[in-house]
């Protein structure tokens, strides 16, 4: 596989997992399997689903949206995401997805740090309280455009797209995971070298942005990938639903996605269907699972009917934006 193979996959598995994940997600895990069943491919979102209700098969959510928002940025600014370019471009993001009738807007942490941003609150300070996991959820394009032969350099690039909604030690350390397994992916890492890469960057990454009390990023993923490992699906889920949790904090639903992604790895397709039935956040734990097995794997790794549907449905092109992320890896 190539460089470009593998940031397709990123982009791709991102948007994959993300899909599968819009009908379930916000549901208890009991609610999901009385009202769709096992989860086995892309469904419409039942007419009761509280985030997105009847929305089509295939269709993604802010994970995606965002994640591509994103990458235009960080083109756009070769590399450089102004705080305030980031901010205007978020709250625009956000008043088309109400003209639009989505319910599915920015997370509470996100729009906590653009209300401080608006009412003069410095960039380094809005996002002092956020810790929740949208930082890692669109933070793909990050670890496609850099490379990951220095964690320093890969987490003061996560930090510049993080700081103005989750400048804390756990959105940090969690985005800095994900951005460092999809570059060590992008660049050639196999799975288990790319969830290690994962790990040493949050160790990274927690020592920036304000201090907040929580388990560890880094060690909670430790423990989790050492806990999962030679588990049975049944078992993974029941371990992944049960204990680690799949809330919006960044200690479970990261930690959550990096533990599917050791169990199951190697079956990237039924990894993101059991994400997608595990209840709570769960199209950003299949997203960001997608995008680091899509980054190992290629993206020959989903199936080409899915990737087609995803892509028609949203009427998304990821080549040019890969092509163009990879142009600033090489700078």
């Amino acid at each position: 596989m190539t460089a470009r193979d593998r940031a397709l996959g990123a982009f791709t598995g991102l948007a994959v997992g993300d899909a599968l994940g819009m009908p379930t997600q916000s549901m208890s895990r009991a609610a999901i399997a009385a009202t769709y069943g096992p989860v086995t491919g892309l469904l419409t979102a039942a007419a009761e689903q509280p985030i997105a209700p009847s929305m089509p098969a295939g269709s993604v959510t802010d994970d995606t949206e965002q994640a591509v928002l994103l990458a235009r940025l960080l083109i756009d600014g070769r590399g450089v995401v102004e705080p305030h370019v980031f901010a205007d471009a978020l709250l625009i993001w956000e008043a088309d997805m109400v003209r639009r009738g989505s319910a599915d807007l920015l997370g509470p942490s996100t729009k906590r740090a653009l209300a401080r941003l608006q009412d003069g609150v410095p960039a380094d300070e809005a996002g002092r309280t956020g810790t929740t996991n949208g930082a890692a959820m669109r933070v793909t394009p990050v670890g496609i455009a850099t490379p990951s032969d220095d964690l320093h350099r890969l987490v003061d690039a996560v930090v510049a797209t993080a700081r103005v909604t989750h400048n804390t030690s756990l959105g940090i350390a969690s985005a800095a995971a994900v951005a460092a397994a999809v570059s060590a992916g992008v660049d050639g890492a196999s799975l288990a070298e790319a969830l290690d890469a994962g790990e040493r960057a949050a160790v990274v990454g927690g020592e920036r942005g304000h201090w907040t009390p929580g388990g560890e990023i880094a060690a909670r993923i430790r423990w989790a990938r050492g806990w999962v490992r030679g588990m049975a699906p049944a078992a993974v889920a029941d371990a992944v639903a049960r204990v680690i949790g799949t809330s919006v904090a960044s200690q479970e639903s990261v930690v959550a996605a990096f533990a599917l992604a050791e169990a199951m790895g190697d079956d990237p397709p039924s990894a993101l269907r059991l994400a997608a039935g595990l209840g709570g956040d769960t199209d950003t734990v299949a997203a960001i699972c997608g995008a680091m097995l899509g980054a190992t794997h290629g993206v020959g790794a989903f199936r080409p009917d899915v990737v087609e549907t995803v892509l028609a449905v949203n009427r998304l092109e990821f080549g040019p934006l890969v092509d163009e992320l990879l142009k600033l890896r090489r700078r």
